[in-house]
C-alpha cells in the first residue's frame, strides 16, 4: 500500500474520538434497555393490576415506539443538526427511566419503556458517525460502535441480576436515568462537532430508495429473521428468569452465577464460526446452523429445565446461536442491498428489529398467560423452525464487501466515466457513483481487489 493508501486508510484522532464516544453513547443506552432482562419477569409480578400479558408489554413496550421513530429521528437530525436530536432522545429516554423507576404499576412501567423507545437516537448517532468519518474508514468506525452494543449487552445480562441484588429493579431505572443523562455530557464534551453534516447512503435511509428495498426479496427474508430473532430473544426473557427460580431451584440472586459463564462462553464459541462463514465462505451453511441451534436450544429450556447443567448449556447454545446470528444478518443485510441503498436498507432492518422485540413481549406474554413457561419456549422452537424454512430459500450471498470513495463532486457524463472505470476492475462486482454527492459506493471482493487502485480515485478531503 503506497504512502497516499496509508494515510487514507488510518483513522485521524478525530475519527478516534468519534468512534468511542459515540460507541460509549450506544453503550449507556443499550445498558439502560437490557439491564431489566433478565430480571423483569419476577420483578413485576408485585406490581400493581399485572398480568402475564403486561408483563410481555411491559418488556418489549420500547420496541413499538423505537421502530416508529428511529427512521423519523434520523431524517430530522438531517435538517437540524445531529446533536440536538441525540440529545433530546437521551432527554426522552432519561424521562421514561424515571417514569418506570417511580411507578408500582404494570400500565407506569409501560408508560416508561415506551418513553424510553421513543428516545429514538439510533440513526442520528449513526448519521453523526458518518460526518465525522472518511469514506475509507467508516467501517472500522461502525464496527467499533457494532462492538459496543454487542457488549453492552452481554454486560447486562450479567450486571442485571447483580444490580437487582444491590438496589432492585426500581433502582436499575434510575440508575438508566443516571446512564442517559452521562450520554448527553459525552455529546456535549467528548463527541467531535462535524465540519458539515450531510446524507449519507451508506447509513441514512433516503426517500427515494425505500421502494427499491422493499420489494427486494433477499432482503425482506432477512429484515424477517432479525424480527423473528429478536422475538424469540424477548419472549425467552419471560420465561428464563421464571424457570431459573421456580423450576430449576435457583435462588434469584445467584442468577448472575449462570449467566456469568454462559455469556463468555458464547462469545469465545461463536468465533471459529464467523471465521468459517466469511473465511471459508460458508455463510448460508452457518447461518441455517445457527437458525437450527437456537430452535434446538427451546426444546432443551423444556427437556432439561430441572437441572442446573441442562438448563445451563440450553441457555449456552441459545446465546452461541444468538450472538452468531446478530453478528451473521448486519454482514448479509449489507452483502445484498444495492450499494447505493444500504443505509435504507439497515434503516427497514433495524425497524424490523424493534419491532419483533414489541412482539416478542406481547406475544410470549400472552402465551405464557395461556400455557405457561413450556408454551413460551414451544413458541420460540415454531419461531425458528418458521425461520428456517423461509432462510433455506435465501440464495448463496456474494461475497462483497461496501467500500466509499471520496471522488469529489462531478458533472453527469464524469461520474458515469468514472463509474464504468471502476465496474471494470478486477474484483469491482458494483460500483454507482453519486455526482452530486462525490462519492462512489462500491461492493467488492476484499481477496482479489486492489484497494490501492481504487484509492488513486479518492480527492483529499476539503
Amino acid at each position: 500500500m503506497n504512502k497516499k493508501a496509508q494515510q487514507l486508510h488510518r483513522l485521524t484522532a478525530i475519527e478516534i474520538r468519534a468512534a468511542f464516544s459515540l460507541a460509549g453513547i450506544f453503550s449507556l443506552r443499550m445498558l439502560g434497555l437490557f439491564l431489566i432482562l433478565p430480571v423483569f419477569a419476577i420483578y413485576a409480578e408485585q406490581l400493581a393490576g399485572v398480568t402475564p400479558l403486561l408483563i410481555g408489554v411491559a418488556i418489549g413496550a420500547y420496541g413499538l415506539t423505537q421502530a416508529l421513530l428511529q427512521i423519523p429521528f434520523g431524517m430530522i437530525s438531517d435538517r437540524i443538526g445531529r446533536k440536538p436530536v441525540i440529545i433530546t432522545g437521551l432527554l426522552i429516554f432519561a424521562l421514561g427511566s424515571a417514569v418506570a423507576a417511580s411507578s408500582d404499576s404494570i400500565w407506569g412501567v409501560i408508560a416508561g419503556r415506551a418513553l424510553q423507545g421513543s428516545g429514538a437516537i439510533a440513526a442520528a448517532v449513526m448519521a453523526l458517525a458518518a460526518d465525522l468519518t472518511r469514506e475509507q474508514n467508516r467501517t472500522k468506525a461502525m464496527a467499533v460502535i457494532g462492538m459496543s452494543i454487542g457488549l453492552a449487552f452481554a454486560v447486562s445480562l450479567v450486571l442485571g441480576p447483580l444490580l437487582n441484588i444491590w438496589i432492585g429493579v426500581s433502582g436499575i431505572f434510575w440508575l438508566t436515568t443516571l446512564l442517559a443523562l452521562t450520554g448527553i455530557l459525552v455529546v456535549i464534551f467528548l463527541v467531535p462537532d462535524p465540519e458539515k453534516s450531510s446524507m449519507h447512503r451508506d447509513t441514512s435511509p433516503v426517500r427515494d430508495q425505500f421502494s427499491r428495498v422493499l420489494r427486494n426479496a433477499d432482503l425482506l427474508r432477512l429484515d424477517l429473521g432479525i424480527l423473528l430473532l429478536h422475538m424469540m430473544l424477548t419472549a425467552v426473557f419471560i420465561a428464563v428468569p421464571l424457570t431459573l427460580r421456580d423450576v430449576t431451584g435457583i435462588a434469584v440472586e445467584n442468577h448472575w452465577m449462570v449467566y456469568l459463564p454462559v455469556v463468555v462462553l458464547a462469545m469465545v464459541l461463536m468465533v471459529p464460526f464467523i471465521v468459517i462463514a466469511e473465511k471459508r465462505r460458508k455463510m448460508k451453511q452457518i447461518f441455517l446452523l445457527a437458525i437450527l441451534t437456537i430452535g434446538l436450544a427451546q426444546i432443551g429450556f423444556i427437556l432439561f429445565k430441572t437441572t442446573l447443567l441442562g438448563f445451563g448449556l440450553a441457555l449456552l447454545m441459545f446465546f452461541v446461536a444468538f450472538n452468531l446470528l446478530e453478528a451473521s444478518l448486519p454482514s448479509l443485510i449489507s452483502k445484498m442491498a444495492p450499494a447505493e441503498s444500504k443505509g435504507t436498507a439497515m434503516g427497514v432492518y433495524s425497524t424490523s428489529q424493534f419491532v419483533g422485540a414489541f412482539l416478542g413481549g406481547m406475544v410470549g406474554g400472552w402465551v405464557y398467560g395461556q400455557y405457561h413457561l413450556v408454551g413460551v419456549f414451544l413458541f420460540g422452537a415454531a419461531a425458528s423452525l418458521l425461520w428456517l424454512a423461509l432462510a433455506s430459500g435465501m440464495r448463496q450471498p456474494g461475497y462483497l464487501s461496501s467500500y466509499l470513495i471520496n471522488v469529489g463532486v462531478l458533472d453527469p457524463l464524469s461520474a458515469q466515466q468514472l463509474q464504468t472505470r471502476l465496474r471494470d476492475m478486477p474484483g469491482v462486482g458494483e460500483a454507482v457513483v453519486m455526482a452530486q454527492e462525490g462519492v462512489a459506493y462500491l461492493k467488492v471482493d476484499t481477496q482479489s481487489v486492489d484497494f490501492t487502485l481504487l484509492d488513486e480515485f479518492s480527492v483529499a478531503e476539503t
